[in-house]
């Protein structure tokens, strides 16, 4: 006899736990930002930010790292500040999560592995500044970002910016449409591009009102459909970088790349930075700005979708 299954162990912040069983928003969160982004005490004052505008938005946020062989769903300031302050917590995406759970290891969550979280911890609505995507390229090294396999797998909505700019967005589109992954531009026309708010891609579907969305994503997994739904929302005017700015840096970080011999896991971290570099720190101000206001639009669309859901349940 084969031995019993044993639950992923998931442990939820009190806040968190009662949310779900009140059946109130909530939104997940990265906490890979918090420890592979800025500097102490940069990054955690950035998270604690993230967080107030999941708060203003009208949901209760959660962001989701891995500790002791668990997957914990709500960080507090404690663990914030322990994994902002110390070095060497690495990076967990959707492929290494089963390892570390079962080492009973920790580390970071990544958009992927925050998906297969998300899920697991009934939360259905996740926010990030962007998504990976398809890299430039790809046609030839087949690097296609983790994120969108695994938005095929996991019934969670992503709020975000659209994908970074650093990545072939076209071919990301198409690999979207081809996996049957509804994207919504809310806010604009063309799909947003991290930092940009154009990638010169028109968006498949324009949605401004949240209670709309809030159907859409129901819809969509009323018909089956296994994966997520991707929002798009640009980032504020006032925060954005002009597109052909930041494609003549992207297309000087890429000419360096190539001369430094940059390739492959490294690469995507090499060409932010590079690009940062030439917009004078533009594009980094950018990033942590758009990862503010994406969280707030995230927490009114999950408020939009819990107010849905607790209409439906009412007996007539």
């Amino acid at each position: 006899m084969s031995p019993k299954r044993s639950a992923i162990p998931i442990v939820r912040t009190e806040e968190v736990r009662e949310a779900l069983h009140e059946g109130r928003p909530v939104v997940a969160l990265e906490s890979n930002v918090i420890t592979h982004g800025l500097s102490y005490p940069h990054n955690a004052e950035t998270a604690y930010e993230v967080e107030a505008a999941v708060r203003k938005g009208g949901s209760v946020p959660a962001t989701v790292c891995i500790e002791d062989g668990a997957i914990r769903v709500g960080m507090t300031e404690r663990d914030i500040e322990r994994f902002a302050s110390e070095s060497g917590i690495p990076k967990v995406s959707s492929r290494d999560l089963p390892v570390v759970l079962a080492r009973g290891g920790r580390g970071a969550t990544t958009v992927a592995s925050s998906l297969v979280a998300a899920e697991l911890a009934g939360i259905p609505f996740f926010s990030s500044a962007g998504l990976g995507g398809v890299h430039r390229g790809a046609e030839t090294t087949m690097d296609i970002s983790s994120d969108l396999v695994q938005l095929t797998r996991s019934k969670v909505a992503v709020v975000c910016a659209g994908a970074k700019m650093i990545l072939d967005l076209r071919l990301t589109m198409e690999y979207l449409e081809t996996q049957c992954v509804p994207v919504i531009s809310h806010g604009c026309d063309d799909f947003p591009a991290f930092y940009c708010a154009s990638s010169g891609v028109r968006a498949p579907h324009r949605i401004d009102d949240d209670d709309l969305i809030a159907e859409v994503v129901a819809t969509h997994w009323a018909a089956g459909h296994p994966g997520g739904v991707v929002v798009a929302t640009p980032p504020r005017e006032e925060d954005a970088v002009d597109r052909a700015e930041a494609e003549a840096a992207i297309a000087d970080a890429l000419d360096r790349a190539e001369r430094d011999g940059v390739s492959g896991q490294g690469l995507t971290k090499y060409l932010m930075r590079a690009v940062d570099r030439t917009t004078g720190g533009r594009t980094a101000q950018a990033n942590m700005a758009v990862l503010i206001s994406t969280a707030e639009v995230g927490g009114r669309l999950a408020a939009a979708y819990a107010r849905r859901q607790t209409h439906i349940s009412r007996p007539a």
